[in-house]
């Protein structure tokens, strides 16, 4: 849970600009959207590969530059 103190002197609007960086910061919007659908482990799985072997390609592309 995010807590945000308000202090006489801070705005509201501040308050909320505060509220949502550390909202993006914890990865909480991630999470609820990760959540919302359900992923079979093996898709889940699939998609780690594939994105393994993706960066080991860049990697050595990289690499024969």
């Amino acid at each position: 849970m995010l807590i945000i103190k308000i202090d006489g002197k801070k705005s509201i609007d501040s308050a909320l600009k505060n509220l949502k960086n550390k909202f993006i910061k914890t990865g909480i919007s991630k999470d609820l959207l990760e959540r919302k659908t359900f992923k079979k482990k093996s898709v889940i799985k699939r998609d780690t590969v594939k994105k393994a072997r993706y960066l080991q390609q860049k990697k050595s592309r990289e690499q024969d530059l």
